[in-house]
């Protein structure tokens, strides 16, 4: 199985004066906005590290529910926070880790097992292997 989903952004002007929409093939979000304040100023609108910790809790806790219910203890209850680090370095600018904070309530497993299957699911999860893969990129100057 192979499956492609897909995200656009549309920008207008510089680094601090322009403004971006971000759209997602689900339209789960469209034409949502960001820029340079609402990734380093705090100010409405997402941001790419946002985008990164959403996908990444949002992927992790759907592994740890599949692995939870394969071995037989389905989860009542996960609630998985990321956060999701941009730090200044030697060239720029880098994202330098995404943390998971989780709470579940899972019926009748010890916490040394749940550690266990939840370290799995961490491992296991798409969006966990893609923050280390290899980047590609086609351009077209139009």
């Amino acid at each position: 199985m192979r499956i492609v989903r897909t995200a656009s952004v549309a920008w207008k002007g510089g680094m601090k004066d322009g403004v971006g929409s971000v759209s997602t093939q689900s339209k789960a979000l469209a034409d949502h906005p960001y820029g340079f304040a609402s990734r380093f100023e705090g100010v409405a609108g997402t941001n790419p590290e946002e985008l990164i910790g959403a996908a990444h809790a949002s992927c992790f806790t759907m592994a740890l529910a599949m692995i939870l219910e394969q071995a037989g203890h389905p989860a009542k209850h996960l609630e998985t926070t990321a956060k999701v680090t941009l730090e200044s370095v030697d060239d720029g600018f880098a994202i330098t880790g995404s943390a998971l904070s989780l709470k579940a309530s899972v019926p009748g497993l010890d916490v040394g097992t749940f550690t266990e299957l939840a370290t799995n699911a961490k491992q296991g999860c798409p969006v966990s292997k893609a923050l280390s893969v290899p980047v590609t990129l086609s351009v077209e100057l139009v």
